[in-house]
């Protein structure tokens, strides 16, 4: 059974969007968490997840090393 995990975090939901979107056209299923949790929280920042499948993760860094936002 597949899992998501987390592949990156961003301050802002439109920077993990535009990830999201990049690993798309590089045919990386991904989906964003968290995007009205990434002001601070209690003194910590939280951050927007980019999530993938586990079984993608791999192609997913790699395709990520060559993101330029």
């Amino acid at each position: 059974m597949s899992a998501l995990v987390e592949l990156a975090r961003f301050d802002r939901p439109y920077q993990a969007d535009l990830a999201r979107m990049f690993l798309e056209s590089h045919s990386v299923e991904a989906v964003v968490f968290d995007t009205n949790s990434y002001i601070y929280s209690e003194g910590a920042l939280v951050g927007v997840r980019l999530m993938v499948l586990d079984e993608d993760l791999a192609e997913a860094r790699k395709a990520l090393r060559s993101y330029k936002p």
